[in-house]
């Protein structure tokens, strides 16, 4: 039903989600991000209350593994979850439950985590992590949509995807990067890579415009001069 991959970027210190699933609105529900903390992808049978939970644990000091348990003894149908968390050292958790659908798994790679369930084979997660591992000095949201994307190309779901997001958080509480396909009738990974394209060359304008409106640039609207 959900394949997606968490990861960080050592060189900037950057946190990302990028995800993909057959039903809609996967951003709002799925992938969380902190700056300056870590990031989690909660999926299968979703709860969204565990995202944050988790990131309030890593917060704390917890690393990933602790923050995961100490979730996963403290919330009620964890055998319907399926988590995947990063920290800030890199250390990785998952937690696939017992009554996760279809076929699933979970691969480790350099600063990342791939997993996924209801998959058309257990190659899937496999092929992400090594397109994530590819090439360290792209920008985060760059390596998190290829990985989605090769994720895709090893076969993805059994049954076809209509929602993916991509969440990366930096510097600030605000995200860097939050940008999602809510529906798509043939390649939301596709719809989505299309959209980071365009948001890219305008991301570090609208983190200006946020920081210091009076050193940011223009607008670049009818009627701004």
């Amino acid at each position: 039903m959900t394949f997606s991959i968490v990861g960080r970027c050592a060189r900037t210190g950057m946190f990302g989600v990028a995800i993909t699933t057959s039903s809609i609105c996967v951003g709002a529900r799925c992938p969380h991000v902190r700056a300056n903390v870590g990031a989690v992808a909660s999926q299968n049978i979703t709860d969204p209350n565990l995202g944050p939970a988790i990131l309030d644990e890593l917060e704390a000091g917890h690393s990933a593994t602790i923050a995961l348990e100490n979730v996963v003894a403290s919330h009620p149908f964890m055998d319907y979850r399926q988590l995947l968390v990063i920290d800030g050292s890199g250390e990785t958790s998952c937690h696939t439950g017992t009554k996760i659908l279809g076929l699933n798994n979970t691969v480790n790679g350099d600063n990342c985590l791939a997993a996924g369930n209801l998959l058309s084979n257990t190659d899937v997660p496999v092929a992400m992590a090594a397109s994530f591992e590819q090439d360290s000095n792209l920008h985060l949201a760059d390596r998190l949509v290829q990985a989605l994307a090769a994720g895709v190309a090893a076969g993805g779901e059994e049954g076809p995807t209509r929602s993916a997001a991509l969440l990366v958080a930096h510097k600030h509480r605000f995200p860097l990067v939050d940008l999602r396909v809510d529906w798509d009738d043939n390649d939301p990974v596709v719809h989505l890579a299309k959209l980071w394209r365009a948001y890219e060359s305008e991301m570090d304008a609208y983190v200006s415009r946020a920081v210091n409106p009076d050193a940011a640039p223009s607008y670049g609207v009818p009627g701004d001069e």
